[in-house]
């Protein structure tokens, strides 16, 4: 079943709920297609205007631990429409799957640091990889090959991280409950949370990130079933609430499609991927 909510074309608002399944990992889009990965060793692909399931992609091997125990688990999702494929992220095997999107399918995987979580394709085209086990940021291009190895403290855990384009990223660390910004050399430039807490200036658990064309970040706390947006400097935030049946149940992941004005919440617990519409930017308060 599919939910349709009334919406005003100038105001953001919750348009579509892909409705509960499984556990959602991951969330992203390229033109008319939204994936979305659950524990399965298939992407769901949907139409990105009904948000109505077409297919389902094969990712072999994905996620299944070599002794058997375990669920097929990609904990991070992200595209390139110049390269045109789509890259899932093997948290139990340590690697990353490259799937084309020409019509083959055709998938390839390499090597990276241990228990590899969020996913983002930078300016350059190349793709940003955060290991949770090792606390890492690693940058490959499209065919695997290592650009960037950054060490980050060792007790960080990253999820997900972006890259600011100005030599710095912005990173969320869910056991340390805080996103912070960090250069090249993986040195803590600023930071915001370290606390838990779900008072302003405390966090708990955040996860995934999206940055809007002003430099605001969306952060969702899975422990406070709240989305977060921090200024560029992280001097600063307000809550983003969202209207939707049951409220937000533990938001894991986060897409945003710039072109589209759409915003993507990927639910653990919840199991539904929230759309948003006609939102130009994180300034809003509540949607």
């Amino acid at each position: 079943m599919l939910y349709f909510v009334d919406t005003t074309p100038s105001q953001p608002a919750v348009t579509h709920v892909i409705p509960k399944g499984n556990l959602v990992t991951a969330v992203t889009s390229l033109g008319d297609d939204v994936f979305v990965a659950r524990c399965s060793q298939q992407i769901e692909v949907y139409d990105a205007a009904t948000c109505t399931l077409q297919c389902r992609l094969a990712v072999p091997g994905l996620g299944i631990w070599a002794f058997g125990f375990g669920v097929p688990l990609a904990h991070g999702l992200a595209v390139c429409p110049v390269n045109n494929c789509l890259y899932a992220s093997d948290w139990y095997n340590d690697s990353v799957h490259r799937v084309e999107l020409s019509g083959s399918n055709a998938v390839m995987k390499w090597s990276v640091a241990r228990c590899p979580a969020g996913l983002t394709v930078n300016r350059a085209q190349n793709l940003l990889v955060v290991s949770k086990g090792e606390s890492k940021l690693q940058e490959f291009t499209t065919r695997g090959s290592l650009l960037q190895n950054i060490q980050l403290q060792s007790d960080a855990a990253p999820c997900h991280a972006v890259d600011m384009g100005n030599g710095q990223f912005v990173v969320s660390c869910r056991e340390m409950h805080d996103v912070c910004l960090v250069d090249t050399t993986g040195a803590v430039v600023r930071s915001y949370g370290g606390q838990t807490g779900s008072q302003m200036m405390k966090m708990n658990r955040p996860t995934g990130l999206a940055v809007d064309k002003h430099g605001n970040i969306l952060v969702t706390e899975l422990g406070n079933n709240r989305l977060l947006v921090l200024d560029s400097s992280l001097s600063s935030a307000h809550e983003m609430s969202v209207s939707v049946d049951g409220g937000l149940i533990q938001p894991l992941s986060l897409w945003y499609d710039k072109s589209r004005g759409r915003l993507y919440i990927g639910e653990w617990n919840g199991g539904r991927v929230i759309v948003i519409d006609h939102l130009k930017d994180f300034t809003a308060s509540h949607v």
